[in-house]
Parts: structure tokens; C-alpha cells; sequence
């Protein structure tokens, strides 16, 4: 009988360490199912935010608003003009220079220049500002173009019969103080339930190279004249503006201007004016 008995407990026992590692193996299990679901989830999700920004045409940089065609022209070609404005900033007016300096992998325009020793320079720019304006919109033209395409889509898209219209000078560039002005000569009719006509599209910048531009001209006219500038003469008349001036081995300067009050607001360009001969000093400064 004893013997008996202690067969069924023994059997219960095994059966009891049975369910208590069963039980105990559980927590682990789980931990191990719910890793599982976190990584596919990751997975899931990170395929998904792939797919949605390489998928052409799924995504747009420029919303449309039916009601604000200007604000849609002022997004689509604001990253354009400002890239422009800042490529002839770096390189002294000009988006591809014909007679520069090269100075940390920038073409700088000399707007200035003489090859003789001893003279002083010849400026090579004298509508300066005009020259600018001139670059900034052959620049952006290809842009401008296929904003206005992508205006014209957006409405037909939405249902509207548009046409599109724009005079012979219709794109027009223009610094002006403490911002410079791009203006559309295009007219735009929209038609749906009733008909609508927008004519007046311009972006405006936030961007100082209307003085920068000026004080640069002013320096120019010192060189030519009297072979050299005081950069020191500028900054105690404008404060907010900061002159540097850069002497190169080759007797040629680099002069930057820029807007204390606007961060990356400069304009730099290059001069050679009574160049000195290696060892020797210029005695006599020839007049041009």
C-alpha cells in the first residue's frame, strides 16, 4: 500500500514540475513573440516611408492653392533666385566668369584689373548692378518657365480651362534696398464655374546686394584712381557693414562686403591695381 501510494505522488510530482516549467518558460516566449512584432513593425514602417519619397510624382515641394497662384509661383522659385543671388555674390557679379582669381574653389571676377606693374586698374564692369540683374535672371529663366507650366497643370488638374500669356521681357530682376525683386510679366486665366485673371506675380528676397553692390562700385573707383581703397573708410561710415580685404602674392586683392545684420549676406570680387614688381616699390604711379 505504501508503495502504491508513493507511485501516485510521484506521478502527481512530475506532473506538477511539468506545469511549473511550462509555466515558467511562458514570459520568455512571449518577450521573444513581442521583440519579433516590434522589428517587423520597424520594418514595415521604414519600407513604407522608402517607398513614399522614391515613388515619382507621390510627393510635391510646392502646394497648389487655387486662390494664391502668387504665393505658388513665390515657392516654387524662391530656392532658385536665392541660389542665383548667392552664385554671383561668391563670384563677383558674373554666374560663369571670364577673368577671375581662383580663391578656395570660387571664380572671383576681377572688376578691376591691370596687367602692367605700378598702374592702376581698369574697371572692367562699369554698369555693375545692371550686369547682376542681368545674370540673375538668365540664370533662373529655365525655372521660370517651368514654374508657370507647373502652375498651369495644377489648375487643369482641378478642372479649370487656363491660358497662358506673357509679354517679350517677361521675367525682370531687380536690386533694390534691402531686398531684391524678381517680377512675371505673365497673365494667367483660369476658368471653372466663372473665369479668373491673375497678372501680378513677383518674389521678393530678403537680401541686401543692392548696398553690398554699391560700396563694392565706390571701392572699384578708388582703385582705378588712386590704386587702393581703405577698407576702415567703410566700416566707420556704414557699422553694419564689414570690408575685408585680402592681399594675394600675385598682387591682385579680394574684397569682401558683408551685411553684419543678415548672416550670409556678402558679396566679394577682385582687383588689381599698382601692382608692385617682386623687390621693388612703385616710385612713380603711371596714370591710365
Amino acid at each position: 500500500m505504501k508503495r502504491g501510494l508513493g507511485v501516485n505522488g510521484s506521478s502527481m510530482n512530475s506532473k506538477r514540475l511539468s506545469q511549473v516549467r511550462s509555466r515558467s518558460l511562458l514570459p520568455n516566449q512571449t518577450k521573444g513573440q513581442v521583440t519579433v512584432f516590434i522589428i517587423a513593425a520597424i520594418l514595415i514602417v521604414g519600407l513604407a516611408m522608402v517607398v513614399y519619397f522614391l515613388r515619382p510624382g507621390i510627393t510635391s515641394t510646392t502646394e497648389f492653392d487655387e486662390k494664391n497662384p502668387t504665393g505658388f509661383i513665390q515657392t516654387c522659385m524662391e530656392e532658385e533666385i536665392t541660389n542665383a543671388v548667392s552664385l554671383v555674390s561668391l563670384q563677383g557679379g558674373s554666374t560663369n566668369p571670364e577673368h577671375f582669381i581662383l580663391s578656395e574653389s570660387n571664380k572671383i571676377e576681377y572688376l578691376c584689373y591691370m596687367t602692367e606693374d605700378c598702374r592702376p586698374c581698369v574697371v572692367q564692369r562699369a554698369l555693375l548692378k545692371q550686369h547682376i540683374e542681368s545674370e540673375i535672371k538668365e540664370e533662373i529663366e529655365s525655372s521660370v518657365a517651368s514654374c508657370f507650366e507647373k502652375l498651369v497643370a495644377s489648375y487643369e488638374s482641378g478642372g479649370y480651362t487656363t491660358n497662358l500669356e506673357h509679354g517679350p521681357n517677361a521675367t525682370k530682376v531687380e536690386l533694390l534696398p534691402k531686398r531684391v525683386v524678381t517680377s512675371f510679366n505673365y497673365t494667367l486665366t483660369a476658368t471653372k464655374a466663372n473665369t479668373k485673371r491673375y497678372d501680378s506675380f513677383n518674389v521678393v528676397l530678403n537680401n541686401n546686394l543692392y548696398e553690398l553692390v554699391s560700396i563694392a562700385n565706390s571701392i572699384i573707383d578708388s582703385e582705378s584712381n588712386l590704386g587702393d581703397a581703405n577698407e576702415r573708410f567703410y566700416m566707420d561710415i556704414y557699422p553694419d557693414l564689414k570690408v575685408e580685404k585680402f592681399n594675394q602674392v600675385d598682387g591682385s586683392t579680394i574684397y569682401i562686403v558683408t551685411d553684419r545684420n543678415r548672416e550670409g549676406n556678402s558679396f566679394q570680387f577682385a582687383s588689381r591695381s599698382v601692382a608692385l614688381p617682386a623687390g621693388y616699390a612703385c616710385n612713380n604711379v603711371a596714370t591710365n
